[in-house]
């Protein structure tokens, strides 16, 4: 089963920000249950070395709920410091963390708290290779690894590369890698031009 999130080729940190996603029903969490926090987790797996479907596959329903609360969490923080970093003005896209402290606080608890690293492996006569360890659940550590990548987007320029996608009902986080690009998708693209289209053939027929 494919997660319900949009997922547009974005770093980490900003699919996670966009498990808060909208459409003409209203805003919905692609975390909002632990069969969504698999499904999300699925689909990221293959963009981490730290965990695979087969760690996904063994964890419980316990498991899921705590990973669910750490996610939804580390989500609020990222989606209120993009706000910052983007002066987002959309109401429905405000994050339920509201302070700046708040946010920074959480995100670096997040990054510390399942500690993970590298180790090379090289055998005689074959190639070096690099593997990850970590003290805790593949699962865990793969969510502090989203936040310490976060750390890094928020803390180097990239961060002036981030924006909060303007289209009409939108709430997705995107970063500006083309200097044409100004929507999060196509999709949002064609609805601004039409909003657009629909402003100035009102403005000329009243």
């Amino acid at each position: 089963m494919a997660t319900n999130a949009p997922l547009l080729d974005e770093p980490l940190p900003v699919e996670l920000m966009n498990t808060i996603w909208a459409d003409r029903d209203g805003v919905h969490d692609a975390l909002r249950d632990p069969d969504g926090t698999r499904t999300w987790l699925h689909a990221v797996a293959a963009r981490t070395d730290l965990m695979t479907p087969g760690d996904l596959d063994a964890l419980t329903t316990s498991d899921l709920g705590r990973l669910g609360r750490r996610l939804i969490g580390l989500r609020n923080a990222l989606r209120r410091l993009a706000a910052e970093a983007t002066e987002d003005p959309r109401p429905a896209a405000a994050s339920d963390t509201r302070e700046l402290d708040e946010a920074v606080t959480a995100l670096n608890e997040t990054a510390g708290e399942t500690p993970h690293w590298s180790v090379l492996s090289w055998t005689p006569g074959q190639e070096p290779s690099r593997h990850a360890r970590s003290t805790g659940q593949a699962a865990s550590a793969a969510v502090s690894a989203i936040a310490e990548e976060a750390i890094t987007l928020f803390s180097q320029d990239t961060r002036n590369q981030l924006r909060a996608c303007q289209a009409p009902g939108c709430v997705l986080y995107f970063l500006k890698n083309h200097p044409r690009r100004e929507w999060c998708s196509a999709n949002c693209g064609n609805r601004a031009r039409s909003a657009r289209h629909y402003q100035r053939h009102r403005q000329t027929t009243v």
